[in-house]
C-alpha cells in the first residue's frame, strides 16, 4: 500500500471527535518539538561514531598520527582493535602509539617512569599480538623491538642485558621482512652504539654478574645509521643519532655537521621539537671538542 494512495488516505482519516481528544496545548508541543529534535540528533551523532568500521578507525588514526597528535591517534587504533581483535594494521599501529605518547610524558611528573614503563609494556603487548596475527610482517617484529627497547631503559641491568639480545632477534627479523625499514636499521644503530658503550672493563665485571653481553661496534652503528639515512634522509633523528655515534667515535666535525642538519630539517614527527633542542646542545659540545 503506498503512502499516498488515495484510498489508503481516506482509510486513515479519523472523525473530527478524535483529532480534539489528540489535541496538544500549544506550549506542551514546542517543548515536544524541541525534545523530540534534540533526541533526533543525539541519536544521530551516537549512529555516526558507533556505525565506524576498524578500517575507518585507523584511517582517522592515520590523520591524528600525521598531525602529532599521538593521543588521539592511541584511542582510534584502539576503537579499531576493539572492532576487529585480529586486525593487525591496527594492533601494530596501537603498539606504535603506545610508544609514541609514553615518550612524551613529562619526565618530571609524579609517577611518570611507572606510567611510561605500564605504558611501554602495554605496547610490548600489542605488538606481540599483531606477530602472531601475521609474523611476516615487519612493522610488528620493529614495534616490539621499538617497545622492548624503551621498557628495559627503565629497568635494571640484568633486565637490559637479557632483552637486548631478543631486541636485536627482533630488528634483524623487521630488516629481513623489509629491506627499506629505515627506522629499523636506525633502531640496529642505536643497539650497536649501546652495546660499543660497554667498554672492556665495564663488560668483564658486567659478565660476571650478568651473563654474557652482546658485542656492538660504533663502527657498525655509523654504517646503519647511514643506511637509514639514504632510505628517509628528511628524518630528524637519523641525523640527530648518528651524530651521537660520530661523538662517539671522536669525528667531531662530522657530529657537527649531523646535528645542524637534524636543526635544519622540517618537523615530520612529535618528537622532532625535542630532538632539534637535543640537537643544539649536542652541537655546542661537538664544535668546542672540534676546536680543542
Amino acid at each position: 500500500m503506498k503512502l499516498y494512495n488515495g484510498q489508503a488516505a481516506r482509510a486513515l482519516t479519523f472523525p473530527p471527535e478524535v483529532y480534539k481528544s489528540l489535541r496538544v496545548p500549544e506550549g506542551k508541543m514546542k517543548k515536544t518539538i524541541i525534545l523530540m529534535g534534540f533526541a533526533i540528533a543525539l541519536l544521530t551523532l551516537a549512529g555516526i561514531s558507533f556505525g565506524q568500521t576498524a578500517a575507518e578507525h585507523i584511517q582517522a588514526g592515520d590523520g591524528y598520527y600525521a598531525g602529532f597528535d599521538d593521543q588521539k591517534a592511541l584511542e582510534e587504533y584502539l576503537a579499531a582493535v576493539q572492532l576487529e581483535v585480529s586486525n593487525y594494521e591496527a594492533l601494530w599501529k596501537t603498539a606504535r602509539a603506545y610508544v609514541d605518547t609514553a615518550d612524551l610524558v613529562d619526565s618530571a611528573g609524579k609517577d611518570a617512569k611507572e606510567t611510561r614503563k605500564k605504558m611501554y609494556a602495554t605496547a610490548v603487548t600489542y605488538a606481540r599480538k599483531a606477530i602472531a596475527v601475521n609474523p611476516n610482517d615487519t612493522w610488528g617484529h620493529f614495534c616490539l623491538s621499538a617497545a622492548m627497547g624503551k621498557k628495559v631503559l627503565l629497568q635494571g641491568k640484568k633486565d637490559q642485558i637479557d632483552a637486548s639480545k631478543v631486541i636485536k632477534v627482533e630488528i634483524d627479523k623487521a630488516i629481513e621482512l623489509d629491506a627499506s625499514n629505515d627506522l629499523a636499521y636506525h633502531a640496529l644503530g642505536r643497539w650497536h652504539r649501546r652495546m660499543a658503550e660497554i667498554g672492556g672493563a665495564k663488560r668483564a665485571l658486567g659478565s660476571l654478574f650478568y651473563g654474557s653481553i652482546p658485542k656492538g661496534s660504533f663502527a657498525e652503528s655509523e654504517k646503519l645509521f647511514l643506511k637509514a639515512i639514504e632510505l628517509h634522509p628528511g628524518y630528524v633523528n637519523h641525523h640527530y643519532e648518528l651524530g651521537l655515534t660520530y661523538e662517539a667515535l671522536e669525528k667531531f666535525d662530522l657530529a657537527a655537521a649531523e646535528f645542524q642538519k637534524a636543526i635544519d630539517l622540517p618537523v615530520s614527527s612529535s618528537k622532532d621539537k625535542g630532538i632539534k633542542k637535543d640537537a643544539g646542545i649536542e652541537l655546542v659540545k661537538a664544535l668546542k671538542k672540534k676546536k680543542s
